[in-house]
């Protein structure tokens, strides 16, 4: 009897850590962020890594000193400043909110559909929507989120293919926005990206 009360009482407290964990949007074993490879670029039948420093770089002073990055700007269809504002730029979101929606079965669907074009490095496939949803929830805690504070979020290095041969579409979240090379761009998912989560965290 004794030994079944234990067994209870260690049953309650963990369910009581597991929903308090779900209130603290902790995302399990991807709590640690800050991979020092948050992009990799897949471009043709190569593979680059553009570093978050050399991102903050770019956002910061214009600068651009990785060659992959620097194909990736010219294939966007947007100009360098127009990459700047749209990366930088800030969205007010509730936490609450973004949490609810992510982890809603709307959510889920649309994490699904945002990382099809991700390409698996090593066993990374299945950890695509789980790093995504991870980073969202981190960014948004100051109550802001922006592609930049995402990036910076990513706690794997998330490689998505660039104008490549799979669909290159990076789905876009925000097709009505885009047109040409602008649909077919990593740096289009990523500069709607947090517009799309704003407006889907406030329905």
């Amino acid at each position: 009897m004794a030994s079944r009360i234990r067994l209870e009482h260690i049953a309650g407290s963990l369910a009581s850590l597991v929903f308090c964990t779900y209130l603290a949007v902790i995302p399990g074993p991807f709590s640690k962020a800050g991979t020092q490879q948050p992009v990799r670029w897949n471009t043709g039948g190569s593979v680059s890594t553009t570093t978050y420093s050399e991102l903050e770089s770019f956002l910061v002073d214009g600068k651009v000193t990785d060659r992959a990055f620097q194909d990736a700007i010219r294939m966007s269809g947007w100009t360098a400043e127009e990459l700047r504002f749209g990366l930088n730029k800030s969205y007010a979101v509730d936490l609450a909110g973004v949490s609810r929606f992510l982890y809603s079965q709307a959510g889920k669907a649309f994490l699904d559909d945002q990382t099809r074009s991700y390409v698996p490095y090593w066993r990374q496939k299945a950890t695509a929507v789980t790093a995504l949803r991870a980073a969202i929830i981190a960014d948004a805690k100051d109550g802001l989120i922006s592609s930049i504070g995402i990036i910076k979020q990513l706690p794997v290095a998330f490689r998505l293919s660039d104008n490549g041969p799979n669909d290159g579409r990076q789905r876009v979240c925000a097709p009505d926005k885009v047109s040409g090379a602008q649909s077919t761009s990593l740096l289009s998912w990523y500069v709607f990206l947090p517009a799309c989560i704003k407006a889907n965290s406030e329905l």
